[in-house]
């Protein structure tokens, strides 16, 4: 994936959408962002393309520091944050997510 690239406003409305019935595939435990944990979330956007990930964490910013770290290590995007929950998506080589153009 091309670093820098950003989904538009359409897109990502279309992402929400899609997201939106999703229940979140990977929850952070007591031991918070752990290599497996890592591998979790990789083996679950490769496989869904769109997933959602539930971080307990009650710390907005410690927060934020797990999906910046998250987002670093995927090169996924950040589709949205509700809650505590945040909604990834990263295109796989089969192109199952069909994007609206811009």
């Amino acid at each position: 994936m091309a670093e820098g690239l950003t989904l538009s406003n359409k897109q990502k409305q279309h992402l929400k959408s899609l997201a939106h019935s999703l229940k979140p595939v990977v929850l952070l435990g007591a031991n918070g962002l752990t290599e497996g944990v890592m591998a979790e979330i990789e083996l679950a956007l490769n496989h869904h393309e769109l997933i959602k990930v539930k971080v307990p964490e009650e710390d907005r910013e410690l927060r934020e520091q797990v999906y910046a770290t998250i987002l670093a290590h995927t090169h996924a995007y950040r589709v949205q944050v509700v809650g505590k929950i945040v909604t990834l998506y990263k295109p796989s080589p089969e192109g199952k997510i069909q994007l609206p153009r811009n």
